[in-house]
């Protein structure tokens, strides 16, 4: 059987000469090269929904790939996709290089320039370790069904606009549907998750900040328990201490947290910061909040063109969702959409703060009554995005949620 060889190489001459190579190599498979992080764990969530059969064995990365840091992207494909191989094409062979890169996750590394040699026995070895773990793990696609929970950024397009309130009943809706849901407040400086559910902490996100290697002991140790039974990540109290955590802490803390719980959501408020960036990057869905003003239509806006930019998301793989909706207001979601270039959330939020005064003065925004209306627009759209369990027998159009006892209503993701 061949042996299929992803490259994930972001120059051009390097990647004439990486394929010219591997095709040469016998029993080898080369498939069509992607050219940045994204494209690359894009690609194998997408071969891996089909089947863990559809995986390439080997995926060969250079080491100017970006915009993720190679060593990183080396550690997120080991934790979602733990049958795959990589191997790391880099000039600089040192040993403390080549410990870094097993210490990542890599099954090989193959000095620059490229020898023949060199490259078809790391391939040979990655190729027979892949199959072997295959084997070992058993042929069913059943095994790798989990490559990875899904990861929901919410972000605001100004201070104010509903980010962290989004976030939570998102979290809440999943978590009562009967998945094991994470909620990571990654709004380091000004982070309210602790003050909206009323809790008190010792422990943040700033204790793994300076962990390599995040083992479930010490995520478990760092993650508090909230009553409701999500698993919360909290912003430091101390808001200088944000930035300890850097992009690079940031992917592996999302990746571990990914590679434990069904669903991740990340709070990362409305300043872009580089723990922040490194989240909305690595998310499935990344979600901007948004009020139908001027004002907040305008930072939304700001705020896309930035990311697209920074190589961080493109507009199109971004959902606003627009919060305090009424009908009577004269900016409506697909002008929203038109203005952005993103798409729009077919569920509105409306604006009815009265029903949430007293929940949020109180700190129990958990406790919110299930008749609200913003509660049922919220927990609709978690819906919309596929963040909950369908209740068996449920109609279609309509279900619900198990954990919450007003039976709050939701729509189906559509296919």
């Amino acid at each position: 059987m061949p042996t299929r060889i992803l490259p994930a190489v972001g120059d051009l001459d390097a990647v004439r000469s990486i394929t010219t190579l591997l095709s040469q190599l016998p029993d080898a498979e080369p498939v069509t090269p992607v050219v940045d992080s994204t494209q690359l764990v894009d690609t194998l969530a997408r071969l891996a929904a089909e089947s863990v059969d559809e995986l390439p064995e080997v995926v060969v990365v250079h080491e100017r790939i970006g915009p993720v840091p190679a060593l990183e992207l080396i550690r997120e494909v080991a934790l979602r996709f733990p049958a795959v191989g990589v191997i790391l094409v880099t000039s600089d062979a040192s040993p403390g290089l080549f410990q870094a890169a097993m210490d990542y996750g890599a099954r090989g590394v193959v000095a620059l320039p490229l020898s023949y040699e060199e490259l078809a026995s790391r391939v040979q070895a990655v190729a027979q370790w892949s199959v072997g773990v295959r084997r070992h793990l058993g042929a069913g696609g059943d095994v790798f069904t989990g490559v990875g929970g899904t990861v929901v950024t919410v972000s605001g397009s100004k201070g104010g606009v509903g980010a962290t309130l989004t976030a939570i009943q998102l979290a809440l809706a999943a978590q009562a549907s009967g998945r094991s849901v994470a909620l990571v407040d990654m709004d380091l400086q000004a982070g309210d998750v602790a003050s909206y559910l009323d809790v008190q902490f010792r422990r943040s996100v700033v204790d793994l900040a300076a962990i390599t290697d995040i083992s479930p002991r010490v995520l478990a140790d760092a993650v508090f328990r909230h009553d409701t039974g999500l698993a919360l990540l909290l912003a430091p109290g101390e808001g200088e201490r944000g930035e300890e955590v850097t992009d690079r802490a940031a992917r592996q803390i999302v990746s571990a947290l990914r590679s434990r719980y069904e669903v991740v959501v990340i709070d990362c408020g409305a300043q872009l910061g580089g723990a922040g960036a490194a989240a909305v990057e690595m998310a499935d869905r990344a979600l901007l909040i948004t009020t139908p003003d001027v004002v907040a239509v305008r930072g939304a806006k700001r705020t896309v063109r930035m990311w697209d930019r920074l190589q961080i998301r493109k507009a199109e793989e971004t959902t606003v969702v627009v919060n305090r909706h009424t009908r009577g207001t004269e900016i409506q979601p697909p002008l929203i959409q038109k203005i952005t270039g993103t798409a729009v959330a077919g569920t509105a939020i409306p604006a009815n703060f009265k029903e949430l005064q007293g929940a949020v003065d109180a700190g129990r925004i958990h406790e919110l009554d299930s008749r609200s209306t913003v509660k049922q627009a919220l927990w609709g759209l978690a819906g919309e995005l596929g963040l909950v369990k369908a209740v068996e027998g449920a109609q279609r159009g309509g279900g619900r949620l198990r954990g919450d006892r007003g039976a709050v209503s939701f729509r189906r993701r559509r296919d």
